[in-house]
């Protein structure tokens, strides 16, 4: 693609694109080395960092270790989950809760000035970081956002939409990005040596989600166009308890409410949560999201109850949820919530190697947008921004170490709103319906068959191309993975395969897993 000298700009330093956790947490730690930051909407109020309640999982309480930390990390991810990387990141976790406490972090602190700790589903100790018992996400993104626009190091863009990644002799060299708006808009390219993606997760491609819009799967679909290899994409992680009203992204009621005490119940006030799994409400969550989903399917209402749990300090406790269930005209102190599970996290993503390095030279992914071998089957609570933190300081470190180009940079044009479509309503009730906490084989055809519909009829829109990239993936490595794991249930197929391995594949070995649903994925790693 050619474009006139006045729409490339030479990036100073690294580039990343993204402003939530990873992104910013990346470019502070990059300091005193130049990162210009590309947020697709406002830094620190966007996208699903800001909207995470449950807090950081980090073994700094007395009694606790990384050890008992790794071997929870490893149990919930159902025998998927690579045990080096889950010692790497729970040995490293205190040292980033540190690093966030030097950056402002505000977290919940004793009476002796040591960090308040929480305990949620499968987790051996307390061992959560929260603040203000359910805002963390926020807090959290507000005390970074604040670090990095002060910080000399970091330039802070909004208005730029990322489209395509720029290859150049066979790597990365930068990437494509639209601003203005109508018949004014333009494409810029960004140069830059380095490229890192911290575009978040897949949640807005389903129709009900707790992610945001943004979070649609641009910079997954974005890698995976340009060939880069893909890791368990088959993986979509459902939230247990979405509070089930009529908005979008749905609001969450975290797992630390069921950490409490909280249970689950129908329309008549029956638990069944007790006959289904030995801990009950705090077992894993694809087992808890698929006994709530049954129990929908089968014509209950499912309720979370904290009446007798939180009671009376709800409003104290857990104020996010308080008041989403306050405009929904519930009192979550006096009423049961009513719940159903939603797209929340992705443990599939571009696969990256211990330094964030993906298969492409000049590309790196950090956050949701990456699979480092972490999460396996079922990410284990609180786990997501910890492996943002661990793996964006591994990349800093090591662009650090081995030196950044300095180039110049080129004047920034003064960006406009950049009207992104959002996922078709037809991509996201497909997800849902067919490649949701039950597929099969039937179901996931029949999704192929309607994302390739989509993809025909937008095939000049570069953005759409990047959702349904991101949704084939999913789809292919469902199909491609005859067995059930963890968050991955397929009623064709229900039993657990003793010899299960990973997913390793690239967009082009997607699309011929959908085209030829018998095909053998092979198994492969980064290269």
């Amino acid at each position: 693609m050619s474009m006139h000298a006045d729409n490339i700009i030479e990036t100073k330093g690294a580039l990343i694109l993204g402003a939530g956790v990873a992104g910013l947490f990346t470019a502070l730690k990059l300091s005193p080395f130049p990162a210009l930051v590309l947020a697709d909407a406002h830094p620190g109020v966007s996208g699903s960092s800001a909207r995470a309640q449950g807090g950081i999982a980090a073994s700094v309480a007395k009694g606790d270790s990384w050890q008992a930390h790794a071997a929870d990390t490893v149990a919930a991810g159902a025998g998927l989950c690579d045990p080096t990387i889950a010692a790497l990141v729970t040995r490293e976790a205190p040292a980033r809760i540190e690093d966030l406490v030097a950056f402002g972090a505000p977290f919940d602190r004793r009476k002796d000035g040591s960090l308040a700790v929480g305990r949620e589903a499968a987790h051996s100790a307390a061992r959560i970081v929260h603040v203000n018992g359910d805002r963390a996400g926020a807090a959290v993104m507000r005390a970074l956002t604040e670090r990095a626009f002060a910080a000399p190091s970091v330039t802070l863009l909004e208005g730029f939409h990322a489209i395509e990644l720029a290859m150049e002799d066979g790597r990365v060299a930068g990437l494509f990005a639209r601003y203005g708006a109508g018949e004014s808009a333009r494409l810029v390219l960004f140069r830059a040596q380095e490229v890192i993606l911290a575009t978040g997760g897949i949640g807005a491609l389903y129709a009900v989600t707790t992610n945001p819009t943004e979070t649609r799967g641009e910079g997954l679909g974005m890698a995976a166009r340009a060939g880069a290899v893909i890791a368990d994409p088959e993986f979509v992680q459902f939230h247990p308890t979405a509070i089930a009203v009529g908005r979008s992204p749905v609001p969450l009621a975290t797992e630390a409410l069921r950490g409490q005490g909280a249970t689950l119940i129908d329309e008549k006030g029956r638990r069944f949560m007790p006959a289904i799994h030995v801990d009950a409400e705090l077992g894993p969550r694809d087992i808890v999201a698929r006994a709530i989903h049954r129990q929908i399917a089968a014509g209950h209402k499912v309720f979370l109850d904290c009446r007798e749990a939180v009671g009376s300090k709800f409003a104290q406790a857990f104020p996010t949820v308080y008041e989403a269930c306050r405009e929904e005209g519930i009192d979550p102190a006096t009423q049961p919530i009513p719940v159903v599970p939603a797209a929340h996290y992705h443990m599939g993503g571009i696969a990256t190697d211990t330094r964030g390095r993906t298969s492409l030279k000049g590309l790196r992914a950090v956050g949701e947008c990456a699979a480092t071998g972490l999460h396996g089957a079922n990410r284990l609570a609180s786990n997501s921004l910890l492996e943002a933190l661990v793996f964006g300081a591994r990349v800093a470190e090591d662009l650090r170490e081995h030196g950044l180009l300095r180039a110049g940079r080129g004047t920034l044009p003064t960006p406009g709103s950049f009207r992104v479509p959002p996922p078709p309503q037809a991509l996201r009730d497909a997800m849902a319906r067919l490649v949701g906490l039950e597929r099969c084989a039937e179901g996931l055809t029949q999704a192929s068959r309607i994302v390739s519909q989509i993809e025909r009829a937008g095939a000049h829109e570069p953005a759409l191309l990047n959702m349904t990239a991101g949704a084939k993936l999913v789809i292919a490595g469902a199909l491609a993975r005859r067995e059930s794991r963890g968050s991955h249930f397929r009623t064709d197929h229900p039993q657990t395969d003793p010899h299960g391995e990973r997913t390793f594949l690239t967009l082009a070995q997607a699309e011929r897993t959908i085209a030829e649903p018998g095909a053998t994925v092979p198994a492969r790693s980064l290269a």
